[in-house]
């Protein structure tokens, strides 16, 4: 980490945050053996200026992990340089473009990921929902959209290649609007993974669904061709919103990655302890607190990247 010069109250707030991040007991990776991922929604990042302060302490979250899917950076990618200063030069980014229509919201997607631990392999790309030709005049039109296309990209770190998709779903008027995009997200995954010539079986999607729990009709729709969530985060009801009662944000896998997820994962909760802490002098009030950090905790999870003894067995064991 590159903190540089900092005031008192930042290197106050840093000491805070660091007893906070210390309680989440995220295990150290190991290269070449395990990963720790996450998906954090960082509340409109990069819409309005954030304190200096806030980008230290955004990049000390970050530090936490290896590769993390970033929801809701915004159009202004200004701030994100100046995190990513702070992280070290070993640090790199891929991110979508940005959609500019009001259900876009002028987001983009990112990950962000220590290239000590993590290689880009060369996949990037948004998610288009499938299309219809139109009979009348012949284009191919989509029947439905997603409103922020998912984004995806491949990785590859130890002896583990995988696919990242990362999504929003739309928030809505009513719960019942999230099903059809989840649905829609569920299938296209499932269609990709049965591609004979897709870059890789092996699939991870994180992001914000706003799912309220795992008991939703929201829940059921996203996993109904297969996939479902680690059994490290599978253990508790423990949400990702600042209260912990809603689990909007989702880490999932298909069954036959199981072996790559390790037990260790959870929630990193930076918010319990209250505000004043972080930002002893001027404390922002709750709301304004959720533009400088954000309103959603990150989720995380360890994998296994050491695959070299599951592909023994295959070769002894074909069935």
């Amino acid at each position: 980490m590159f903190h540089g010069d900092l005031d008192v109250d930042t290197a106050n707030g840093l000491k805070e945050l660091r007893r906070r991040i210390a309680k989440a007991n995220i295990p150290s990776s190991k290269l070449d053996e395990t990963i720790n991922i996450a998906t954090w929604n960082i509340r409109e990042f990069g819409k309005r200026p954030r304190r200096k302060a806030s980008l230290h302490f955004i990049a000390e979250i970050l530090n936490e992990f290896d590769l993390i899917a970033i929801v809701e950076l915004r159009r202004n990618l200004a701030e994100l340089p100046e995190v990513m200063g702070i992280l070290g030069p070993y640090w790199r980014v891929v991110f979508s473009d940005f959609t500019t229509d009001e259900g876009g919201n002028d987001e983009r997607f990112a990950y962000l990921y220590d290239k000590r631990a993590v290689t880009f392999t060369g996949l990037a790309a948004e998610a288009d929902a499938p299309r219809i030709k139109n009979q009348e005049t012949g284009e191919y039109e989509t029947a439905f959209s997603w409103w922020r296309k998912p984004f995806i990209a491949s990785f590859r770190s130890g002896n583990f290649d995988f696919v990242a998709v990362s999504a929003h779903i739309r928030w809505g008027k009513r719960t019942s609007d999230r099903i059809a995009p989840l649905t829609l997200l569920a299938e296209w995954i499932e269609t990709r993974r049965q591609d004979s010539f897709g870059t890789d079986k092996d699939l991870i999607l994180l992001g914000d669904f706003n799912i309220t729990s795992r008991r939703s009709a929201t829940y059921k729709a996203i996993t109904s061709q297969g996939l479902q969530m680690p059994a490290a985060l599978a253990q508790s009801e423990f949400g990702s919103n600042l209260a912990k009662d809603k689990r909007y944000d989702q880490i999932l896998h298909y069954p036959n990655e199981t072996s790559n997820f390790t037990n260790n994962g959870g929630m990193l909760d930076f918010y319990t302890g209250g505000i004043k802490k972080l930002y002893p002098t001027d404390t922002p009030k709750k709301t304004a607190f959720t533009y400088e950090l954000s309103d959603h905790l990150p989720l995380w999870i360890q994998l296994n990247v050491d695959t070299e003894t599951e592909k023994l067995d295959q070769i002894l064991n074909p069935k």
